[in-house]
C-alpha cells in the first residue's frame, strides 16, 4: 500500500476540526487516517499554526541532517581505533 503524505495545511485543518467538538471517530474517518496518525500529529503540533509547523518540520529535518553529519566521522574514528587496537 502506498504511503500517503499530508501537507502541513491539511494536518492543521484536521487538527483544527478536532477542537470544536466533532466526534473523533467521524473526523478520522472523513480524513482517512488511522487514530495513531491523528495522535502522532496532535502531540508535537498542538496549537501551532501552519507557518510554525512548517518551521518546526524544517528544524527537525536540519537536526536529523546535523546528527548524521556528526555520526559519520565518529563512526570512522571508532572503526580506525578498533582496527588499531587489533594490530
Amino acid at each position: 500500500m502506498k504511503r500517503r503524505r499530508f501537507s502541513i495545511e491539511q494536518i492543521v485543518t484536521v487538527l483544527k476540526q478536532a477542537e470544536p467538538g466533532m466526534p473523533l471517530a467521524d473526523l478520522i474517518r472523513r480524513a482517512g487516517i488511522p487514530v495513531q496518525t491523528f495522535y502522532g500529529w496532535k502531540k508535537p503540533c498542538a496549537g501551532m499554526q501552519s507557518d510554525r509547523m512548517r518551521e518546526h518540520e524544517r528544524l527537525q529535518d536540519e537536526k536529523a541532517r546535523l546528527q548524521k553529519r556528526v555520526a559519520q566521522p565518529s563512526l570512522g574514528v571508532a572503526i580506525l581505533q578498533d582496527a588499531a587496537s587489533k594490530m
